[in-house]
């Protein structure tokens, strides 16, 4: 049995907010361009829509409770969602995986991993959802690695 989180309004708000946008750039677009020109331009949309976000936002990462160095996130929308951007043929398990440890990194529960080189966006979007394992154990999921950690991954 998986456990199941719900995410608060504000960060769901967020992340349709962020996929609007992101269609937006794309429809204007289009695919084939490297990732700074859609960083640039998804930039562009959330800040004429007045929605806050910090652009390669500098995280620690850490190791047994000590610093062992640092990354950035390509977004930090509202404090509270990460949007990593890409510009590949095809989205592997490996961005996925990268999302994921942003999100156990920040403690945050939701990612966008958006991948601008499609025909048709909506085909690149996928919502990243994560709860840490100590929290499912103490919600009576069971002993199982397997199942703990991530909760899915949704396409748009």
């Amino acid at each position: 049995m998986k456990t199941l989180i719900e995410l608060g309004k504000k960060v769901d708000e967020l992340a349709r907010a962020v996929i609007g946008a992101a269609i937006e750039v794309h429809r204007q677009l289009g695919p084939g361009f490297l990732e700074g020109i859609y960083e640039e331009a998804l930039c562009l949309e959330l800040a004429d829509a007045g929605i806050s976000f910090e652009r390669q936002k500098e995280i620690g990462v850490a190791y047994k409770a000590r610093m062992v160095g640092k990354h950035r996130l390509d977004l930090l929308v509202g404090g509270q969602l990460v949007v990593e951007l890409k510009t590949v043929e095809e989205l592997a398990d490996i961005h996925k995986a990268q999302v994921i440890s942003y999100l156990k990194t920040t403690r945050l529960q939701l990612g966008l991993l958006n991948n601008f080189n499609v025909p048709m966006l909506r085909n690149g979007i996928q919502r990243v959802v994560y709860t840490n394992d100590s929290d499912a154990m103490a919600s009576g999921a069971p002993d199982n690695k397997a199942e703990l950690g991530v909760l899915g991954v949704l396409a748009v």
